[in-house]
């Protein structure tokens, strides 16, 4: 159980590096805003955090 929660983490870290290199702050926001709604159960953030990634996503294409 350990070693999966170890890899787990690794895995939660390094994407957020990914998306905050690709991203930048936006991204960490948006990627915060999406966790935190969905561990909260709370359909409002994770909407908004969404919202984010998919304009940051969209961005270029519009």
């Amino acid at each position: 159980m350990p070693a999966l929660a170890l890899v787990s983490a690794i895995f939660a870290v390094g994407f957020e590096e990914l998306v905050q290199w690709k991203y930048g702050a936006m991204g960490i926001i948006g990627l915060l805003l999406l966790t935190v709604g969905i561990k909260a159960k709370n359909p409002t953030l994770s909407s908004v955090g969404a919202v984010v990634l998919a304009v940051l996503l969209a961005g270029p294409a519009l």
